[in-house]
């Protein structure tokens, strides 16, 4: 079981760095209005996804790769908690009203305790 976890989480941190890369409007709407240069921070966090999903499919370095993958996904709750201070229920995008952004940060919460149980059970 540990093995699929691993295997499945590197994979799924791999194509989400890769739908940076295909996809990278979606990606800049969840960069924070203040920080700078969007384009850019998507396409950091596109490559280091996929190598970080690389490191979690290698199993000399799946432990390493867990703790920065959790590490990765906690610096993304940052973008999660500035959606939400700006989060209104009459938008449209079910994800940007409240209850949708809230959704997404414990969605990413999720994927902290994945990496972190990947990690645990590597070492």
């Amino acid at each position: 079981m540990n093995r699929i976890a691993a295997v499945s989480l590197g994979i799924f941190l791999s194509g989400v760095g890769v739908a940076h890369f295909v996809l990278p409007s979606y990606f800049r709407t969840l960069v924070p209005r203040w920080l700078a240069r969007p384009a850019l921070l998507v396409a950091a966090a596109g490559a280091t996804e996929i190598a970080v999903g690389a490191l979690v499919l290698t199993p000399r370095w799946r432990a390493a790769g867990g703790w920065a993958a959790a590490a990765l996904i906690t610096v993304y709750l940052v973008s999660h908690v500035d959606a939400l201070r700006s989060a209104r229920a009459d938008r449209a995008r079910f994800l940007e009203r409240p209850v949708g952004v809230a959704a997404r940060l414990v969605v990413n919460l999720f994927y902290i305790w994945w990496s972190i149980a990947v990690a645990e059970a590597s070492t």
